[in-house]
């Protein structure tokens, strides 16, 4: 089991002057202690309670994971999730390409259908039907991959129902791997119906909401894989939680056993908040005590 860093609440003391240099400590630790990703929640407002109020700060998504690839060496970087309504698919399919390559292949496209109609509405920004987000998410998907295509994208047009290319011409990007022929895409969320099906479609990693769901929930996309002709252990099985051991780290065997819960339902890797991140030991504590302990699970 891989275990990675969630930063989705930026209430910290200092404020914006200590924003970056916040953010450079938490990501340096994170890449020092073993954590595999970091990943950054896509939002431009802060979700009450869990994010702090509205009006707390609330750094955007690409930029931040942008910053913090200067900031690391070897960590992966996501965000969790991108909505198909923030940014023209094409733009986005450029911005992570471009990250893969300033990380030297470290960038993830993370994305979902989008859950938060306040901050687009209040930002004048469109937020259609759900039904329709997950055609957009769809859409997405398949641009990106016509981008990430070849050397320089595929260049030929795209005519969907929400979006058209004239050229799906993309540059800079990496050369492709055996192993990693492009950014890796994860699709999050655990609806049954849309979401589970795209993932066995297109999504090289699911993201799961934590809860006794989950065992069901990877049935389904078994399901889903079989109809697609996709090879369902090829999917990485992940899902959000919160790593929390405690002010002074007693809390680290109960973590350690739920981690390892969630391994025997078939989660091979776990996204968690961390309380008090931005006191660095906490990552410190995790990346001696609970990656190892959790590492051939």
């Amino acid at each position: 089991m891989k275990l990675a860093l969630q930063l989705n609440n930026y209430v910290w003391e200092g404020g914006p002057p200590r924003l970056g240099a916040t953010l450079s400590a938490i990501a340096q630790a994170a890449d020092e202690w073993g954590f595999s990703r970091i990943a950054v929640v896509d939002h431009l407002w802060a979700i009450p309670p869990w994010m702090g109020s509205h009006e707390d700060q609330l750094p955007e998504c690409y930029t931040t994971l942008a910053y913090l690839a200067a900031s690391t060496k070897r960590v992966e970087l996501i965000a969790l999730a991108t909505p198909p309504h923030f940014r023209a698919p094409a733009l986005l399919a450029k911005m992570v390409s471009t990250l893969d390559v300033l990380s030297g292949g470290r960038a993830w496209l993370g994305a979902g259908a989008g859950d938060y109609a306040d901050e687009a509405i209040g930002l004048g920004m469109p937020y259609p039907p759900v039904a329709e987000r997950f055609e957009m998410l769809e859409e997405t998907v398949q641009i990106c991959l016509r981008m990430w295509s070849g050397q320089h994208g595929d260049g030929q047009p795209f005519h969907g129902r929400h979006f058209q290319l004239q050229r799906a011409l993309n540059t800079p990007q990496l050369p492709p791997r055996p192993d990693r022929p492009r950014p890796p895409i994860l699709i999050a969320g655990g609806g049954e119906q849309k979401t589970l099906r795209l993932v066995a479609r297109y999504a090289d990693a699911c993201n799961l909401p934590f809860g006794p769901q989950i065992p069901r929930k990877l049935d389904v996309l078994r399901r889903h894989c079989e109809a697609e002709g996709r090879d369902y252990d090829a999917i990485e099985k992940t899902c959000a939680y919160y790593f929390d051991v405690g002010e002074d780290g007693s809390k680290v065997g109960q973590l350690v056993e739920q981690l390892r819960s969630l391994a025997q339902q078939g989660i091979q890797t776990v996204f968690g908040a961390v309380p008090g991140v931005e006191r660095i030991t906490p990552l410190e504590v995790i990346g001696r005590e609970v990656i190892p302990a959790v590492a051939d699970l």
